[in-house]
């Protein structure tokens, strides 16, 4: 298992970079420079670094890809509370940045897409799961974030090079602390499978009434993964700007609450597992230029099989691999869309 550090009109650019919670609490902690040693030593013990997973990628080194000159980072939000043992990775986000400094890819996959599962330690590190071909949100209660790494790695031949997890516990507490985030819908909406329902018009959600607004996907055009990351890109674009508010960032008294829930809902690896490193990551990522955002999601097309599930569009999903690959992407949507 993971373990505790010891010592220590919206635009569209915007809706791109937080596709996921984690990219927006990136960017919170960001805020936390300069905030005084004493914070940066509470919210730093706060992250969790995930042992398991490096030594789990280790073991599996020489059936990785070769590490490129980008930067990538892959984003997992949990769907764990409370310490549930079953859990699944609810929204994963690619995030590369260039070597240059010039480009970014923010890239969505699917978590209903049917991939090929490779053989994984499990998430404690003690026995194995056999390949299978399965729900690529499988792969994470398989064999936590490794299992999933290595399931993008031999589906795109991407090397990953850091990771960071959150949990919806997180999530939560995040929402609350920076006092809920306002929403708009046009008409009644309910999906009782996650506790959704909101009638039409405006309303401030809390953390748990957020939760269930970025989970329900029956109510959301078809019902796709697909549209579902939209709903998510679109609220996590609102829940970003509310957290760098100056209601916030000039509040003490809630600026800390919403770096700790932050920092305390986050597991990554080694790489990543302080504010400094996580304001270096923030910072490169301010200084991509907007022509050089790019956001992508996975091409799929439904399953031919499996109802409500989705295949991989080959030409078109390997050509996007191929540029993800070759550090040269060409397509995608821009800032300047």
């Amino acid at each position: 298992m993971p373990v505790k550090r010891s010592g220590g009109g919206r635009r569209r650019w915007l809706r791109g970079v937080t596709g996921a919670l984690g990219l927006a609490l990136v960017g919170t902690l960001a805020l936390a420079l300069g905030a005084g040693w004493w914070l940066y030593r509470s919210l730093d013990d706060n992250i969790t670094t995930d042992h398991a997973a490096a030594e789990a990628l280790e073991a599996a080194s020489s059936d990785r890809p070769p590490a490129g000159a980008a930067r990538t980072v892959l984003v997992i939000g949990s769907d764990r509370e409370g310490g549930h043992p079953n859990e699944r990775s609810d929204t994963v986000v690619l995030l590369r940045l260039a070597a240059e400094g010039d480009r970014a890819d923010v890239v969505h996959v699917p978590r209903d897409l049917i991939v090929d599962i490779p053989r994984c330690a499990g998430p404690d590190g003690g026995g194995s799961t056999p390949p299978s071909r399965a729900q690529f949100n499988w792969a994470f209660q398989f064999g936590g974030a490794a299992c999933t790494i290595r399931t993008l790695e031999e589906l795109t031949g991407v090397r990953i090079d850091h990771h960071m997890v959150v949990d919806f516990s997180g999530f939560v507490r995040f929402v609350d602390a920076v006092g809920g985030v306002e929403v708009e819908v046009t008409e009644d909406e309910s999906d009782w499978h996650v506790g959704h329902e909101l009638t039409a018009g405006r309303h401030l959600l809390d953390g748990r009434e957020a939760l269930a607004y970025v989970r329900a996907r029956q109510l959301v055009g078809d019902g796709s993964d697909l549209n579902r990351i939209a709903r998510q890109q679109e609220f996590f674009g609102l829940l970003y700007a509310r957290a760098r508010s100056d209601s916030t960032l000039i509040n003490p008294a809630r600026l800390y609450p919403v770096l700790e829930a932050a920092t305390s809902s986050l597991t990554t690896d080694a790489g990543l597992d302080s504010p400094a490193e996580l304001y270096a990551l923030a910072r490169r990522l301010r200084e991509v230029p907007r022509d050089g955002l790019v956001f992508r999601t996975v091409p799929v097309l439904p399953h031919p099989e499996l109802p409500n599930r989705l295949a991989l569009d080959g030409p078109a999903a390997e050509a996007l691999f191929a540029e993800l690959r070759d550090s040269a992407p060409e397509g995608g949507s821009t800032a300047s869309d």
